[in-house]
């Protein structure tokens, strides 16, 4: 078979001669080449490092006969646009980031592609790009940030904004040491927020090497898995694998398993159903409550559980948890090692991988059945909820296993309505959020503003002793993975779509319950009422309009202008 980059090179006599310009040298614009892909940049801790996994990428390719050539297309991080208007674009920047990998992929012809990423928006980024380039690829995530003191994590962040918004609730010394303990190192947030959640996505859809989800980013394994990558990458080059015979619809199956399993982040409902369109493959969010029905919860990892993304490694990782459940595995699927799941978990079991690095964990005093509980242990099934109603007709998404028991069913709770985040967590600042009550955040999605995340005022609830534990969030927008509590997001229909969420007002009544899997309207202006009753108001309502959107410009106008549901993976059209 003759390679891609072999016949361009004689269609095309100046390719050659740019390549040599460049650094490359005569015999290897013979040898199969290979993008190396990566989101490497001072953007933030999770793609600072990655200039190293490329570089050992590129020399793993060299070892087997190929060539890496290196791109870059920085992300940006939720973290960095917290508080500003910058949260907007950043669902956003996972279209700009695929197409851009589209360009680079597409221009010049490549034999295979390898992609290195760590974090929320640049991993899913990267697999709708693979997905739709349909070149043999591997999938390389840049791993985990060491724990902070005390086995803390960024998301001190959260207690330490709330006070240096409430004068005198904290000292310069606090914040001085948080701001110089709180990341201790490159990689992704060690929670498992969408960060780590989407790495171990993309190993369990089979486009990762085994194991390399969320490796401490200062151990050495890390640059060995992204040298294995350009190795590895030569075979699937010989054999034509490509990202459309790995991500299958059992490929999403399963990954929907690891993640219900894992309690993974809610952008996933997202991310996966964008990846899939890619494909051609519709995955309805429904498809998501189905398996958390019946997959057990087995990741005790924070913001769910107590313990931090590496312990989660040490433990076994997504390897683990894919042996524990392997019985409702579909195990035949191919991934990037060119050997099926199945033949993959059997590897490592022979290789002694899932008892390797115990003693890692020994290190913290703790073993694996504290950090991925046994299958007959789980507390409970499944992560994540669907709801729907007549506030949310298309669906919305509930992370119940960060949400305390009290709050899986309220009835009748008044509504706080807010048409900007900001003026709902100035609300929670100055305490103007009483007990009990179900704020609303709406033109939050993403033809809204884009749909930003409210972490800033989910983690103000939290770290409010005097409204946490009984006062829900209901929002279009989205939440960072790190969300605790009754958060429920992507409320579909959006309110700049017209979804009935835009017609809630000040003073209604609110139900949600996680059993009946439902989110109503059930009382108008402190009265109670049917649902049916309350349906039609809502549809009165509506008579009225939504709220004009103010002028917009550039890609940020493009994506409002063009995106899809929530539902449907929040992509443009």
């Amino acid at each position: 078979m003759e390679l891609t980059s072999q016949k361009m090179r004689k269609l095309a006599p100046e390719l050659d001669p740019l390549r040599l310009g460049t650094g490359w040298t005569p015999d290897e614009l013979s040898k199969p080449q290979i993008i190396v892909e990566s989101t490497f940049g001072d953007s933030h801790p999770g793609s600072g490092h990655l200039d190293k996994l490329v570089n050992a990428a590129c020399k793993g390719a060299a070892e087997a006969g190929g060539h890496g050539a290196r791109y870059f297309a920085t992300d940006i991080c939720d973290g960095c646009a917290q508080g500003h208007d910058g949260m907007n674009v950043v669902l956003a920047s996972r279209e700009a980031i695929a197409n851009m990998v589209e360009v680079h992929a597409s221009a010049v012809p490549w034999d295979g592609i390898i992609l290195a990423s760590s974090c929320d928006k640049s991993i899913p980024a990267h697999l709708k790009a693979a997905a739709r380039m349909d070149v043999p690829t591997i999938f390389m995530p840049g791993g985990s940030m060491r724990p902070g003191p005390n086995q803390t994590t960024s998301l001190v962040a959260g207690d330490i904004s709330l006070r240096q918004k409430r004068k005198d609730a904290i000292t310069d010394q606090e914040v001085r040491d948080y701001k110089l303990t709180g990341c201790p190192s490159v990689g992704a947030c060690t929670f498992l927020g969408t960060a780590s959640t989407m790495q171990c996505v993309a190993e369990a859809l089979g486009m990762t090497l085994p194991g390399a989800a969320l490796v401490p980013a200062t151990m050495r394994d890390l640059l060995q898995y992204a040298r294995y990558a350009g190795r590895k990458i030569m075979e699937l080059v010989e054999r034509n694998i490509t990202p459309s015979q790995i991500m299958t619809p059992a490929a999403f199956r399963n990954a929907i398993i690891v993640h219900s399993a894992i309690g993974g982040s809610t952008n996933a409902t997202m991310h996966l159903p964008s990846i899939a369109r890619e494909l051609g493959y519709d995955l309805p969010i429904e498809l998501f409550d189905e398996i958390n029905h019946q997959v057990p919860h087995l990741g005790n990892i924070n913001p769910s559980g107590q313990h931090l993304t590496e312990s989660f490694w040490f433990a076994g990782g997504v390897p683990m948890v894919q042996w524990m459940l392997r019985d409702m595995l579909d195990l035949d699927v191919m991934t990037v090692t060119g050997k099926t799941l199945g033949e993959n978990l059997e590897d490592l079991h022979k290789d002694n991988w899932f008892n390797r690095n115990l003693g890692y964990l020994a290190n913290y005093g703790l073993t694996r059945d504290q950090v991925i509980f046994p299958v007959e242990k789980a507390p409970e099934k499944g992560s994540v909820a669907i709801l729907k109603g007549n506030i949310a007709p298309e669906g919305s998404v509930l992370k119940y296993s960060a949400c305390a028991m009290n709050q899986r069913e309220v009835v009748n709770a008044v509504a706080r309505v807010f048409n900007h985040e900001e003026d709902a967590h100035d609300a929670v600042v100055n305490n103007q959020i009483n007990p009990g009550e179900v704020i609303i955040i709406r033109y939050e999605g993403p033809r809204g503003c884009g749909m930003p995340e409210m972490l800033m005022t989910t983690e103000a609830i939290v770290c409010d002793e005097r409204i946490n534990g009984s006062v829900a969030l209901i929002t279009d927008g989205r939440f960072s993975g790190a969300t605790r509590g009754a958060a429920i997001g992507h409320v579909s229909p959006e309110a700049a779509a017209g979804g009935p969420i835009a017609f809630i007002e000040d003073g209604d009544l609110i139900s949600y319950s996680v059993e009946k899997r439902t989110i109503n309207l059930t009382g108008i202006h402190g009265v109670p009422c049917t649902v049916e009753e309350a349906t039609k108001v809502l549809a009165e309502r509506a008579k009225a309009g939504i709220l004009p959107r103010e002028k917009r410009k550039g890609f940020y106008k493009l994506y409002t202008d063009h995106a899809l549901s929530a539902m449907k993976g929040a992509g443009l059209e």
